[in-house]
């Protein structure tokens, strides 16, 4: 498929791209590693009239000790996330993540920013991001703003982030020492996730799931059976519980629950909690 015709800036700095968003506004797109976007266009599921180009800004990526949290640039790409000694240490569910997404080639130029702020719920990394409970950084004609991972996702690939605005950073909290877990079920090792989890056990634990709904979503009823002194077997039986899972070619709604089902429990277990 051939994307519609569009008109290509590319900016030199995030003042240039977000000048370029005010003065464009719907009409436009930030185009990072173009992995999500450049396949909606071809599709033309997706019609921008220009595209702003900030896939070279190396001011948006880095991997930084915050204090607290592990401060990374949007973007920040997926192999540099696989192979940060920071997040190893501090955040170690990301950086085992990041290594599953795609192939090389994809994790050469995808990046975080452009996965969170995509928001598909297919993803993996919007998973982790809740499980860790992020928080994005956001910034537009009216400065930075932060955003919890909690609210960060409004509908089908929707999130918080506004026409006029860029996703600059993503502040994910320091559990070095805590259990956690990445589990996903694909038909091939390169595919979407069919279903995927993550958890992390620090004192609460943080699960999240993959391709469950129309969005990255919580596992709220897990975590709350956990909070309640539930084992990880019985906290996983509500895993799909108030969720909305698709059916597709690959699976019906059934199975992903029972996909949800067993894969929480896998994560509960190898996280410890």
């Amino acid at each position: 498929m051939i994307p519609a015709p569009f008109d290509f800036v590319r900016a030199s700095s995030v003042d240039d791209a977000l000048a370029a968003l005010a003065e464009h506004g719907d009409e436009a797109k930030l185009l990072a590693g173009g992995h999500s976007l450049l396949p909606l266009m071809k599709l033309r599921l997706a019609t921008p009239a220009v595209l702003v180009d900030v896939g070279h800004l190396g001011e948006l990526s880095y991997v930084e000790d915050g204090g607290d949290h592990a401060a990374i640039g949007a973007l920040t790409r997926h192999r540099a996330l696989e192979t940060s000694d920071l997040l190893r240490r501090e955040a170690p569910i990301l950086p085992a993540a990041a290594a599953t997404v795609g192939d090389p080639q994809v994790r050469h130029r995808g990046t975080l920013g452009g996965s969170l702020a995509h928001g598909d719920p297919a993803s993996d990394l919007p998973a982790v991001a809740l499980a860790l409970r992020a928080t994005m950084v956001v910034r537009g004609p009216q400065g930075e703003r932060e955003v919890p991972a909690d609210e960060f996702f409004r509908g089908f690939l929707e999130t918080a982030v506004g026409p006029d605005e860029m996703l600059t950073e993503v502040r994910v909290p320091k559990v070095a020492g805590a259990g956690w877990a990445f589990e996903k079920f694909t038909r091939r090792s390169q595919d979407w996730a069919i279903v995927g989890v993550a958890a992390v056990h620090n004192g609460s634990t943080g699960v999240a799931l993959v391709n469950m709904g129309p969005v990255p979503l919580r596992a709220t009823a897990v975590q709350a059976a956990l909070a309640a002194g539930a084992t990880a077997a019985d906290a996983a039986a509500v895993a799909d519980e108030g969720m909305d899972p698709s059916a597709d070619l690959h699976a019906d709604a059934d199975y992903r629950r029972h996909l949800a089902r067993v894969l929480v429990r896998r994560a509960l277990e190898r996280a410890g909690a």
